[in-house]
């Protein structure tokens, strides 16, 4: 079992950045590939990032790369998202997962509460 707890979502400008963390607790954090989704008013859940057990493989989906980084620490049992030239097309809520596949698409196994990022214009 994983729990998950995500932090520094808020409110910021067009071009603006911020930084979410997600806190995980459990022994077997570091085995698991983790991710970020999120989900805005009205549309599905959307792949954000993934980051494989080890820190070594990352993934984006197009609409992210360049603008979005993840990382873990897997001593501090934390993963993060560096979210930089911020659109308001990024206003979400954001969602820290653990156990990510790919399969048709990505999924988790254990999901945070969600974290609000507001993009103004």
């Amino acid at each position: 079992q994983v729990q998950l707890v995500e932090s520094g979502g808020g409110l910021v400008q067009a071009g603006g950045s911020l930084r979410l963390s997600c806190a995980a607790s459990g022994r077997t954090f570091s085995r698991h590939a983790m991710g970020w989704f999120r989900q805005a008013p009205g549309k599905e859940r959307e792949f954000v990032a993934a980051i494989s057990w080890s820190g070594g493989s990352t993934y984006y989906p197009d609409s992210g790369k360049g603008r979005f980084t993840i990382s873990r620490d897997n001593g501090k049992n934390t993963v993060a998202l560096q979210m930089n030239s911020l659109k308001p097309e990024d206003t979400a809520v954001y969602y820290c997962a653990a156990d990510v596949r790919h399969g048709s698409t990505w999924e988790g196994n254990y999901w945070g509460q969600g974290t609000q990022v507001t993009v103004s214009s």
